[in-house]
């Protein structure tokens, strides 16, 4: 059977991809995805976003973020979570990666909304769409839609869990940053100096919401989606205001 140029180049596109997978550790760890990218070549155009980040920048996450598809972002529950990408494949027949062995870990900071970018964030994709930066340390930006190897990797944050503190008396709205280990925040329970644990629920993104009055010193009961809990006791001390960001310990 005669093999046409487009069906050869796809096989060849899935061996290296399968080959790929093997040397790294096998289907179970690493799975096929695509990366795109947007905004300017110094980062600029990328800031905020659904998970409620605002200025990646200063939260410390800097121009290795990812806009997730769908089926990656989870309604927000993915916020925080890091993933390692690695360039695998050529592209109709070129080669768009700088390196193979080269790779980059992203943390999730946007949701890639479904029929942006060509289609490539609609369901069921597996798709990162990458500040510029970011996508030119794996490959050439003329590649556009670039295969990858991703998987989720453990995030190494410099300091505590932070808390930025909104919302008025009667509502409590904190954004929780710089989360280490699997990243991604799951569930959290809040408990004032003169309350006991009342559960949060999530706002939108890492944006989390008590409708109860909580006053005093705050301690917070995180858990991430690997199943591990943390309690960071008088993470935010007596007195607090609302706008200011405090920071805690950190999951190891």
């Amino acid at each position: 059977m005669k093999m046409s140029a487009t069906s050869g180049v796809q096989l060849a596109v899935l061996l290296l991809a399968l080959s790929v997978s093997s040397v790294l550790g096998g289907p179970f760890g690493w799975n096929f995805g695509r990366i795109t990218y947007y905004g300017s070549p110094n980062g600029g155009g990328t800031q905020g976003g659904a998970c409620g980040y605002q200025n990646t920048f200063a939260l410390g996450y800097g121009t290795n973020t990812a806009a997730l598809s769908s089926r990656l972002f989870q309604g927000g529950a993915a916020c925080g979570a890091c993933y390692q990408l690695r360039c695998i494949a050529p592209k109709w027949g070129k080669n768009w990666c700088w390196n193979y062995a080269r790779s980059i870990v992203v943390t999730a900071t946007n949701l890639c909304p479904s029929g942006s970018n060509g289609g490539w964030c609609n369901p069921p994709n597996a798709h990162f769409d990458l500040p510029m930066p970011a996508f030119t340390s794996l490959a050439r930006k003329e590649g556009g839609v670039t295969p990858i190897m991703y998987r989720r990797v453990r995030c190494a944050r410099r300091g505590g869990i932070r808390f930025t503190i909104g919302g008025n008396p009667f509502f409590l709205m904190v954004l929780i940053h710089n989360v280490g280990g699997a990243g991604d925040v799951r569930a959290v329970s809040i408990k004032g100096q003169y309350t006991g644990w009342v559960g949060m629920y999530r706002n939108w993104g890492s944006l989390w919401t008590c409708t109860t009055k909580i006053d005093g010193a705050l301690t917070f009961r995180i858990t991430t989606g690997d199943g591990k809990t943390l309690i960071l006791y008088n993470a935010v001390r007596k007195g607090w205001r609302f706008g200011q960001t405090w920071e805690g310990s950190q999951f190891r």
